[in-house]
């Protein structure tokens, strides 16, 4: 039921989903590009449409009353972006204990623009052996979905630049153009 609510309201806010979550029990999933907090509610909904819950890390100080409780129970995962070595093991210790974990991760690690992205997923996806997934909404046609899966190296810096070129040949649009820059 709640599934059917979350799709309706995805519809109704005008947005299109032009495919299914991934069908891994365990996955990393990009999303970009991240403009604005919004991005966290568009795809909440998307998946939640399908009647799974992704979890999606996101700054520790959202965390605060009456806001914390909400996004936790929406999949939120307290993000110290002060502590980032702390955080990918205990990321990958999660879901190395769940038998099905798909984590939404903002691979530019903030909503302003940034032209080096962050490699976290890359490290969390080796060690967990788990796949990596192009998702994105597109702002600009109110399209989401999941991308294209991509087969990671040794070489996190080399594979980054390898997806922010796969994610510029989507022409993608934020809800904030200005603050999303392709390389």
């Amino acid at each position: 039921m709640w599934g059917k609510f979350c799709g309706f309201l995805l519809k109704t806010m005008g947005w299109t989903s032009d495919t299914g979550p991934a069908p891994e029990k365990k996955c990393i999933l990009l999303g970009v590009p991240h403009t604005s907090i919004w991005d966290f509610i568009i795809s909440y909904l998307f998946y939640r449409q399908y009647g799974i819950k992704a979890k999606c890390m996101i700054k520790k100080e959202l965390f605060f009353w009456p806001l914390g409780p909400v996004i936790k129970a929406m999949g939120g995962v307290p993000t110290d972006r002060k502590n980032a070595t702390t955080l990918v093991k205990s990321i990958i210790t999660a879901m190395e204990e769940d038998e099905m974990f798909h984590l939404a991760i903002a691979p530019e690690g903030t909503r302003k623009p940034v032209k080096r992205w962050k490699t976290g997923y890359h490290l969390i996806s080796r060690a967990v052996d788990c796949p990596v997934y192009l998702c994105y909404f597109n702002w600009g046609t109110k399209h989401i979905g999941l991308g294209p899966k991509v087969d990671l190296t040794d070489d996190a810096k080399a594979d980054t630049e390898k997806i922010q070129a796969l994610y510029e040949e989507m022409h993608l649009v934020g809800k904030h153009p200005k603050n999303y820059i392709t390389h």
